[in-house]
């Protein structure tokens, strides 16, 4: 399994907004079960792709229920949380997904509403 702490020395010091999340890519099976060697182009129409979820926002904002005065400046931004977790291994529409690459790392920022199923070593329930 990889290792979650080895990814957030690098990107610490990123900030997730809203409902999105952080993912390091897992690397693709190259070979089927019977041992043919799949070609790069085979990979790249695959519709969905998995990885690690490094970093969440946090979450999808909601309206304030409160009658502001526009003198009085802005309130306090709130959220309702997402199911991922950092440390999930998140299966996700590959189409939905955005590629950054940082310091010669690829990683992807994904809608939490692009997230297909998440898998988790910890079953425990919130």
């Amino acid at each position: 399994m990889i290792m979650i702490q080895d990814y957030l020395n690098s990107v610490e010091k990123f900030v997730v907004v809203g409902d999105r999340v952080l993912i390091k890519p897992r690397d693709m099976e190259t070979h089927t079960k019977s041992g043919l060697v799949l070609p790069a182009t085979v990979k790249e129409k695959e519709e969905i792709q998995s990885g690690y979820i490094i970093k969440t926002g946090p979450g999808y904002p909601i309206p304030s229920q409160d009658i502001e005065e526009s003198w009085k400046g802005t309130s306090e931004t709130k959220y309702i949380g997402m199911q991922a977790r950092e440390g999930d291994l998140a299966i996700f529409l590959k189409s939905r997904a955005y590629d950054i690459e940082f310091e010669h790392e690829k990683y992807l920022i994904v809608s939490h509403g692009s997230i297909l199923l998440l898998i988790r070593d910890d079953l425990t329930l919130d």
